[in-house]
């Protein structure tokens, strides 16, 4: 049965009302679909008592915090912006199995909101779990890193009482909610993006500058792959390096990888069929504007027995 986005809306305003009462909740939005529905909806249930958070990890796209507090005040909602890069780069440092990063990032990510709940005086976090993230954090595939109680992990723990609104909706239907609340198209359209951010798209350590590097690429990949709307676009950036030519000498540079693939709810996905006119534009662009690449890559694997995202 097709989603009746009114009267979702309506049942989750009511039970976020019934939960909080009159008191402050504060809810996790990094500027994905997901957790600015989870905004934009919670500003309709709780008004002033909500505070919309947004932690500045050091691992988002370009510009994101600043992009995402001017489109949540514009709404009215309270924003708050906690920079806090070196401590999630600390602890992400010296490792690379991709399961002991996600669970360092998810460690350090409640313990952040544990203590703004704390500082604000909060009762509740509200964040943007969908059914997706559940399965495949169930299933072993990866851990997401905004999912506890399904794994027997308690809020508690971090002293939180959570509210999931979303968690039994895939990414489709989101944004269906997300057009009927009045998100800006910009957003409710948007590709998803991991919540570990950047760190999902750096194979092998974790580091400022190695972050920096994979978020010109994904610049440049998102920019020139728009017009054919994939599901998702973006670009890794390998452990490996690779001997290249610059300005005629021997080079051992980089290795960035383009991903795109068409899905309806990430649980599968295919390749995109990308035009190689894009390709090698998309390839100039990063060899030029980025020096410390060398090489391009295209990946064709489709999900399964890839995942979207590399970690």
């Amino acid at each position: 049965m097709p989603l009746n986005t009114k009267r979702f809306i309506n049942d989750k305003v009511k039970e976020i009302k019934n939960k909080a009462g009159k008191s402050r909740v504060i809810c996790a939005t990094s500027g994905g679909v997901d957790s600015m529905v989870c905004a934009f909806l919670a500003h309709q249930a709780l008004g002033k008592n909500l505070i919309a958070l947004f932690i500045d990890d050091g691992l988002m796209r370009e510009n994101e915090p600043q992009t995402i507090a001017k489109i949540l005040r514009k709404k009215g909602i309270k924003t708050v912006i906690i920079r806090t890069a070196k401590v999630f780069f600390k602890a992400l440092k010296g490792k690379e199995d991709p399961e002991e990063m996600r669970k360092a990032f998810r460690h350090i990510f409640y313990k952040t909101l544990g203590n703004a709940v704390k500082k604000y005086r909060a009762n509740y976090l509200i964040q943007g779990t969908i059914a997706a993230d559940v399965k495949e954090t169930k299933g072993k595939i990866k851990s997401q890193h905004n999912v506890l109680s399904q794994i027997g992990i308690s809020p508690k723990k971090y002293g939180l009482s959570i509210i999931e609104p979303l968690v039994k909706l895939y990414k489709p239907d989101v944004r269906k909610i997300g057009k009927t609340l009045g998100l800006p198209k910009i957003i409710y359209e948007r590709m998803p993006f991991p919540g570990p951010g950047l760190a999902t798209r750096v194979i092998g350590e974790v580091t400022p500058q190695r972050v920096k590097i994979v978020r010109k690429a994904t610049v440049i990949v998102e920019k020139e792959i728009k017009k054919l709307k994939p599901f998702q676009a973006f670009a890794v950036l390998l452990n490996d390096r690779a001997t290249g030519i610059k300005k005629g000498k021997r080079a051992f540079g980089n290795i960035i990888v383009i991903r795109s693939v068409e899905s309806k709810n990430a649980m599968t996905a295919q390749p995109t069929k990308v035009p190689f006119k894009i390709l090698e534009k998309i390839q100039k662009r990063i060899v030029r504007e980025i020096p410390q690449v060398t090489k391009v890559l295209y990946d064709l694997t489709p999900k399964p027995p890839s995942t979207i995202e590399y970690i």
